[in-house]
């Protein structure tokens, strides 16, 4: 098939971009290099069925593929807050540029949506049904309000235009080409541990996360756009949850560090827990993760490793 990935020299976006290709797809990497980089995808450029586009999708385009995978947009609070305008319309405008595209061309539309739909919940762990606890006007809502309408597009894109949809709801994931200034979690600290800085905890570091293994979602995400007959929303995510302050600690001791933790205030709106129920993908997809939180931390500390060596 040809293969349209919006977001495709960013870290979840090059991942799915060599898994298609691997599996013989022809690749169509659309990407404005605001938080994606051209290391990422520099191992496909010499591949004749990967072709890089630079474009920003808040602009229209017109394109003939089968699947359409819209990744794009700035997933960590340090990008995203640095223009909420812009981040909210990629997620509002973005997203009826890629639907629109699907409508004409017939195409199978994935959104990649998140976790973050739930805001801080008062529901644990988080299903699909459940409806989220988000500020509208906080600092997070450029982002978690985006989402929220991009899903509404694409259900009613789905219902009005009969456009062939699929929405995934990604929760916290981790592994090589994470950038290392982005502010996530797994990032952060091991960067700092390996740097031999502080760790830098918010709060008193009892808020949990979920962390899952990018290939274990991209294989997830796959698994989505092929299976018939079930549009989602669908968590993908580990429900193997961890506080913040003892996944600091386990980083500390994977990475032989002399690093201190250290405190800060809490950010706003931070969700106090995060953890998918993941019922349904196992139902519908047969998908769960199967990389531990302890191997895939090794293989991302190593990435890291090199990276900072370099």
């Amino acid at each position: 098939m040809r293969i349209l990935v919006t977001g495709g020299a960013g870290f979840l976006g090059s991942h799915l971009s060599e898994r298609l290709l691997r599996e013989g797809h022809e690749v169509l990497c659309l990407d404005n290099f605001f938080t994606g980089s051209k290391k990422n995808i520099l191992p496909f450029l010499v591949n004749p069925a990967f072709e890089l586009v630079r474009h920003d999708i808040v602009e229209p385009i017109l394109l003939e593929v089968d699947r359409i995978y819209h990744l794009a947009c700035p997933a960590s609070p340090i990008h995203y807050q640095y223009n909420p305008v812009k981040t909210a319309k990629t997620n509002v405008i973005g997203t009826l540029n890629m639907l629109g595209l699907a409508k004409r061309v017939k195409a199978r539309f994935l959104l990649a949506s998140t976790s973050e739909v739930y805001g801080d919940p008062k529901v644990h762990p988080q299903k699909e049904d459940y409806w989220g606890n988000v500020n509208t006007i906080g600092i997070r809502s450029c982002y978690d309000e985006g989402k929220r309408v991009a899903e509404t597009f694409t259900m009613d894109y789905h219902r009005q235009n009969r456009v062939d949809v699929r929405i995934i709801r990604i929760f916290n994931t981790y592994g090589p080409r994470m950038l290392p200034d982005d502010g996530r979690v797994v990032s952060n600290f091991i960067v700092q541990a390996l740097r031999g800085n502080d760790i830098t905890v918010y709060g008193q570091g009892q808020q949990t996360r979920s962390f899952c293994y990018v290939d274990d979602l991209i294989d997830g995400i796959v698994r989505t756009m092929e299976t018939p007959d079930f549009t989602g929303p669908v968590n993908l995510g580990n429900p193997e949850e961890y506080t913040i302050l003892d996944f600091a600690k386990k980083i500390v001791a994977m990475t032989g560090s002399k690093s201190k933790i250290v405190y800060k205030p809490l950010p706003s709106d931070d969700p106090t827990q995060r953890q998918p129920d993941i019922t349904l993908a196992k139902q519908k997809l047969g998908w769960q993760p199967k990389v531990s939180v302890d191997e895939g931390l090794k293989r991302t500390i190593a990435f890291f490793k090199a990276e900072l060596a370099g």
